[in-house]
C-alpha cells in the first residue's frame, strides 16, 4: 500500500522500540531494571496530592468541554505569575500557549518558524530534534558535542553554523545527559544569537532560539539559567518550552506550555487549534490552582527531586565503583533532570556465545538479556551507534531496585571483559 513520502521515511522512536522489548520480556516473567523511558513509576512517584484532588474536583464540576485554543485564562495567568516569581520572567497571559504536554509545542515551534530547506541547528545528543527537523523538511545541522563539556554545545562549536539558520534548539537540563549550561556557557551562546540577528535586515527571518526547560525545577546543586533573564533583548527571539510533566511527576497529565514572542505564539496557537492538541480542561484547571499554592508546590518539588537525586547518586556511585575495580565504565555526575550519563566501553568485545558486540544497540540488548538491565544508547539521540555512551533514567525504579540491579550489570560486563 502506498503512503506519503513523509510517512514512508518516518523513523520510529528507538527508545520506544527498546521499551517495547522490555515490556514483552516482563510479561514473560523476566526481572528487568528498566532505565529506558524518561517516565516515572507513579506508584513510586505519584503526582502531588493537591493536584490530584483538584483534577478530581474539576471532573466532578463537569469541566469536560473544549478548553480555549490557547489554554484556560486561569492557567495562563497562573503560569505568568509563577514565571515572574520563580525566574523573574515577565510574560503576560497572551504570550503563553497551553497544550497537551511539551511535544505538540516543540512541533508547533518548528512548524511555525521553519520552511522547507531552512537551516535548523541543534546539538547531539539531544531529544527528538532530528525527528522534528525531518517533519518540517529542514536542513538539519547536527553539532556533535564532547564529554569534556558534559555533552553540551559550546559557543565555539555552534558559531560556524548559525549564519542563515532560522532555529537553534537547546535544552537545559539536557535530555539525555542530565547536565546543564553554566551562566558563562549560555551567555556566550546568547551573544552569538544576538550578533547573528544584528546582521539581518527586516526582510530576513530572524534566528530564533527554542529553549526547552521542562526540567528546570529538577536541578540539584546547580543553578538553572535562561536566555531572557541573561539578556532581556533575547525575548523577541526565544521560544520557551515548559510544563508539568517532569517537575510534578505528571507525565500522563499532559499539561505543557510555551511562551515567547506574541507573533510566534499566536501562529502556534492557530496551528495547534487545527490539530486539537489541547490539554484536558480539568487538568488545566487543576494545574492553575496548584501553581498558585506555592508552599504545596515547592514542598512537593523539593521532596521529589531529592528522591530522584538520591537514586541518581546511587547509580553514579555504583558506576564509579565499577570503574575503580577496573571495568571500562564511567559516568558524569548528574546536575538535574532524571538522567545519568554512562559510558560502557565494550563495543567490539566478545560475548559468551563467541559473537562480538557490534554496536551500542547490540550492547543494550545483550544487557537486557544477560543482566536484566535496560539502557538507551546515545544513538537514540542522534549520535553514531559506535558511541559507547548511554542514558539511564532513574524515574522508573526505586533506590533499592537500583542497588539490586548494579551487581547484575557488573557481572554481565565482566563476561565481556
Amino acid at each position: 500500500m502506498k503512503v506519503s513520502k513523509l510517512a514512508e521515511n518516518l523513523i520510529g522512536s528507538e527508545i520506544i522500540k527498546i521499551g517495547n522489548q522490555v515490556n514483552d520480556l516482563k510479561t514473560q516473567g523476566a526481572e528487568i531494571a528498566n532505565l529506558t523511558i524518561g517516565d516515572l513509576d507513579a506508584n513510586i512517584y505519584p503526582i502531588p496530592a493537591r493536584l490530584k484532588e483538584e483534577i478530581q474536583k474539576a471532573y466532578q464540576n463537569n469541566l469536560t468541554n473544549y478548553p480555549p485554543a490557547n489554554g484556560l485564562l486561569s492557567l495562563r495567568k497562573a503560569v505568568s505569575e509563577d514565571l515572574k516569581n520563580r525566574w523573574n520572567l515577565k510574560y503576560s497571559a497572551d504570550e503563553i500557549l497551553v497544550a497537551g504536554g511539551s511535544r505538540p509545542l516543540i512541533y508547533a515551534t518548528f512548524k511555525t518558524i521553519v520552511d522547507e530547506g531552512d537551516k535548523v541547528v541543534y546539538p547531539i545528543p539531544s531529544w527528538n530534534n532530528n525527528h522534528y527537523a525531518y517533519l518540517t523538511h529542514a536542513e538539519k545541522i547536527e553539532v556533535e558535542t564532547a564529554q569534556s563539556n558534559n555533552f553540551l554545545p559550546t559557543a565555539e562549536e555552534l558559531k560556524p553554523h548559525l549564519e542563515g539558520a532560522v532555529l537553534l534548539a537547546l535544552c537545559s537540563p539536557l535530555n539525555p545527559t542530565g547536565t546543564m549550561f553554566t551562566k558563562d556557557q549560555l551567555t556566550e551562546i546568547c551573544e552569538l544569537v544576538l550578533e547573528e540577528n544584528k546582521k539581518r535586515d527586516e526582510n530576513e527571518k530572524p534566528l530564533y532560539l527554542m529553549y526547552d526547560q521542562i526540567y528546570a525545577m529538577l536541578t540539584f546543586d546547580e543553578e538553572h539559567f535562561n536566555p531572557v533573564s541573561l539578556f532581556p533583548e533575547m525575548k523577541k527571539y526565544t521560544v520557551f518550552i515548559d510544563g508539568t510533566s517532569k517537575c510534578f511527576a505528571a507525565t500522563g497529565v499532559r499539561v505543557g506550555w510555551s511562551f515567547g514572542p506574541t507573533e510566534i505564539i499566536d501562529k502556534m496557537k492557530a496551528l495547534l487549534g487545527h490539530i486539537g492538541a489541547w490539554a484536558p480542561k480539568p487538568e488545566q484547571q487543576a494545574v492553575s490552582v496548584f501553581l498558585g499554592e506555592t508552599e504545596h508546590l515547592d514542598f512537593f518539588v523539593n521532596d521529589f527531586k531529592g528522591k530522584i537525586a538520591d537514586s541518581l547518586k546511587i547509580l553514579h556511585t555504583g558506576i564509579q565503583e565499577m570503574k575503580s575495580r577496573g571495568l571500562q565504565v564511567d559516568s558524569i555526575k548528574p546536575m538535574g533532570a532524571l538522567y545519568l550519563t554512562i559510558e560502557l566501553d565494550y563495543l567490539g568485545k566478545t560475548k559468551p556465545d563467541g559473537s562480538q558486540i557490534a554496536d551500542s544497540s547490540d550492547l543494550v540488548f545483550y544487557l537486557i538479556n544477560e543482566a536484566g538491565v535496560a539502557l538507551v544508547p546515545f544513538s537514540a539521540f542522534g549520535n553514531s551507534r559506535n558511541m559507547p555512551w548511554f542514558r539511564a533514567s532513574a524515574g522508573g525504579l526505586s533506590a533499592d531496585e537500583i542497588k539490586k540491579m548494579l551487581p547484575r550489570l557488573e557481572a554481565a560486563l565482566e563476561k565481556l571483559a
